[in-house]
């Protein structure tokens, strides 16, 4: 089978994670850059990442590297990559992001027409024909120029993977389904353990943790682009990988999964998202207020998302709403605590200092990953239970 070079984009700060997904899988790691993790793989491998990967926002095939500072240049390295590898002769293609950070080209929508053209061009010679129907099926090319390096992607996935395919209504501020499972990934936390969100919107944790703990693949209620690319990867590729997914799924149903919000129509919502994702059956959701968390067993998890404050009128609110989590969690014995915001003053009104503390880009805003550690439950006799 053809082995490709394929690039994993991820969030800022998670792409350790994303790197152990990827050598889970079974592939060989290229290069691990700020947001993006390269990885070997063949045709299969496509199908493969697109179906498992939990953190990564894309799969792109890369279709070349090089540097260019000046529009000539760009032209000439553009048209100079084997198009016609990739594309068939009625293929749609086009530029559809480029992205530019510390380099001399920096318009994207400059970049975009001069490398279509030169895609053009060069298609031109290797199909012998002057113009082009693109009737047939897409293929969209990513770009990111990082000093002066420009970096070719063929996206294999279309629609974000963070499009799972089960949220059909969200809150106010959700968190991305890829998000929240990298997070969840960042603790200890087991499936024999407790994990509660007492800021739930749209369920997105307790769903992605129901998911993991069942080996639910996160693709197994989607398309992919690729699909269509009978030129590059046999469409058995998809089969093998679903038919996979399917078989790998394990309904676990002992887990003690539960999401709180204040509001009830947020919850309703969740409940919705949760049978769309098949696990609706393994979460308690349920209206109530933070200060009104308590659980009598020990050594469990709040993993959530409280409100950051973004909007005015939540502001005068926050120094009150922290003080309240840490309140709450001073009372649970022997739990551990992770929050994502992005309030400077988190610990302060908490009240205690995080145990560790995480940088991660929530999209464009600086969030901090708070990690607040429990002590680890002892170890169990043979035949015990929790």
């Amino acid at each position: 089978m053809r082995q490709f070079e394929l690039i994993a984009p991820c969030h800022f700060g998670l792409e350790a994670v994303l790197k152990r997904e990827i050598l889970d899988l079974g592939y060989e790691i290229s290069k691990v850059e700020d947001g993006k993790v390269s990885f070997w793989g063949d045709e299969e491998a496509v199908a493969y990442a697109n179906m498992f990967l939990r953190t990564a926002e894309r799969v792109l095939l890369k279709a070349g590297e090089f540097k260019a500072c000046t529009y000539d240049e760009l032209f000439e390295k553009t048209k100079a990559l084997p198009w016609e590898e990739y594309i068939p002769e009625n293929g749609k293609f086009w530029v559809k992001k480029a992205s530019s950070i510390k380099s001399k080209l920096f318009s994207p929508s400059d970049i975009q027409s001069i490398m279509k053209k030169a895609m053009v061009e060069r298609m031109k010679q290797k199909y012998h024909r002057e113009h082009f129907e693109e009737d047939g099926v897409s293929y969209p090319v990513r770009v990111s120029l990082m000093k002066d390096i420009v970096t070719v992607g063929i996206d294999t996935t279309g629609v974000s993977l963070h499009k799972r395919g089960y949220r059909k209504l969200q809150s106010k501020a959700p968190i991305s389904e890829t998000l929240a499972a990298a997070l969840i990934m960042l603790t200890p936390w087991k499936k024999d353990r407790i994990l509660v969100d007492p800021f739930c919107g749209s369920g997105t944790f307790p769903i992605e943790a129901a998911m993991m703990a069942c080996n639910i693949a996160p693709g197994m209620n989607r398309s992919f682009l690729a699909e269509d690319w009978t030129n590059l990867i046999p469409r058995k590729h998809w089969y093998n990988a679903l038919e996979e997914a399917q078989d790998l799924v394990h309904m676990e149903e002992s887990l003690d999964l539960q999401g709180y919000d204040i509001d009830p129509e947020v919850v309703k919502n969740a409940r919705e998202n949760a049978a769309a994702a098949g696990v609706d059956h393994l979460i308690h959701f349920q209206q109530r207020e933070v200060e009104k968390l308590r659980h009598p067993k020990k050594y469990g998890f709040i993993i959530t998302n409280p409100p950051y404050g973004e909007r005015l009128e939540e502001k005068e609110m926050l120094p009150g709403l922290y003080r309240q989590i840490g309140e709450v969690y001073e009372k649970l014995d022997a739990w551990s605590m992770y929050l994502i915001t992005s309030y400077q003053d988190a610990e302060r009104y908490i009240g205690r200092k995080a145990d560790k503390n995480r940088k991660i880009y929530n999209g464009m805003i600086r969030t901090y990953y708070y990690q607040f550690l429990g002590p680890k439950p002892p170890k169990r006799r043979e035949g015990e239970t929790r």
